[in-house]
């Protein structure tokens, strides 16, 4: 089991200080209930991560993806053992660094990557960008550009699968800068008062943007920050992919079963700045030295070629798969067309409603 951090509803628990656990030696034991296909497939979808963000960082820079642009380098662990926790039937809300959830969560990589380009071919049809990637088949509803707009709607989204009397639940995950909003406080409220199945988790890079933990919350273990609402909440060390997924799988589904929330802090560090653009200036050199020492995708590849598990002619084969796909998924955004002008307004509301380009839709100035 992962070493975790706890705090029970109104209670405290010790730190851990946010620092990656010791990893035993023998790998073996670690990986003695796990399936080698299962530790493979976890390494193929990270590095899967790894390579299509490194290639999105690119095109960005290269003016072929536009607007804001947030990465999931250094998070893949936390991504991949996140959603491979989840259910088919459960539904996603993330923030605005929602590319690799979204591969996590089922899209293809084509269609993502074409939705980067705001190609009609992407999830969103090309109109969401970067921020938001939305697809009502996996049920990741969002990619929220607006730091906690995600919140209230994944609160909603548990009120309307309790009201249904469903066992879906609702995984929602943000940034440690959320934790400090107006609708975390309100969300968490509603959620412990009715009995919401949905498990928020705090992505904790230790900075949210340039400004660190200590200095913006009274309350720097932010696992603990649940107790207020009577939240269950626990760390995990973001880095370790298996630490992560046996963690999130054990409250996903004590949510399913109890039909309550509960309250999951990943530390992690992202590799590269806030955004692309983000040249994190505000990084001591020790900390990125850190940080690349501890790379999750490396380190879970050695692990997996010390225990035998991972061989040479395995790592370039799906090195090599990884590579095509991605590379795959450029060409396919590059050459989809952009969204005809007139599709404009055809997402913004639920029911669809007549339009022009040059008018808002529903406009009652504009009614006959």
């Amino acid at each position: 089991m992962a070493d975790t951090a706890k705090a029970k509803g109104g209670g405290t628990a010790g730190s851990t200080g946010g620092r990656r656990r010791s990893r035993k030696d023998d790998t073996s034991s670690r990986f003695a209930d796990q399936q080698p296909d299962v530790l493979l497939g976890y390494y193929r979808q990270m590095l899967l991560i790894r390579r299509f963000e490194e290639r999105t960082g690119q095109a960005y820079t290269q003016a072929r993806i536009g607007g804001y642009c947030h990465l999931n380098l250094g998070e893949e662990a936390t991504v991949v053992g996140l959603m491979n926790a989840l259910q088919e039937r459960d539904y996603l809300f993330t923030n605005y660094r929602d590319h690799g959830y979204a591969i996590g969560k089922g899209m293809s990589a084509r269609e993502v990557m074409a939705e980067l380009y705001g190609r009609s071919t992407g999830v969103s049809k090309g109109w969401g960008g970067s921020m938001h990637m939305f697809d009502t088949k996996t049920r990741m509803l969002g990619g929220y550009g607006i730091v906690g707009g995600q919140l209230p709607l994944a609160t909603g989204a548990a009120l309307a699968v309790s009201y249904r009397g469903g066992d879906e639940v609702v995984m929602c995950q943000m940034g440690d800068g959320t934790t400090n909003i107006g609708a975390w406080h309100e969300s968490l409220n509603i959620a412990a008062l009715w009995n919401l199945p949905i498990v928020y988790v705090v992505i904790n890079n230790f900075t949210g943007m340039g400004t660190t933990v200590e200095r913006s919350s009274a309350e720097p273990d932010l696992y603990k920050r649940g107790s207020a609402f009577r939240i269950e909440g626990e760390r995990v060390d973001g880095r370790d992919v298996l630490a992560v997924h046996e963690a999130a799988t054990r409250l996903v589904e004590k949510a399913r079963a109890e039909q309550r929330p509960y309250l999951l802090e990943a530390t992690s560090y992202r590799l590269k700045g806030h955004s692309v653009v983000d040249p994190a200036k505000y990084r001591t050199q020790e900390q990125v030295e850190e940080a690349r020492a501890n790379d999750p995708v490396l380190a879970f590849e050695h692990e997996l070629e010390q225990a035998g598990i991972l061989t040479e002619d395995r790592k370039q084969e799906i090195a090599e798969s990884v590579r095509a796909e991605v590379a795959d998924a450029a060409d396919f955004a590059e050459n989809s067309p952009h969204p005809e002008v007139s599709t404009l307004f055809d997402y913004t509301y639920a029911t669809p409603v007549a339009n022009e380009s040059r008018r808002m839709p529903a406009d009652p100035v504009f009614a006959e």
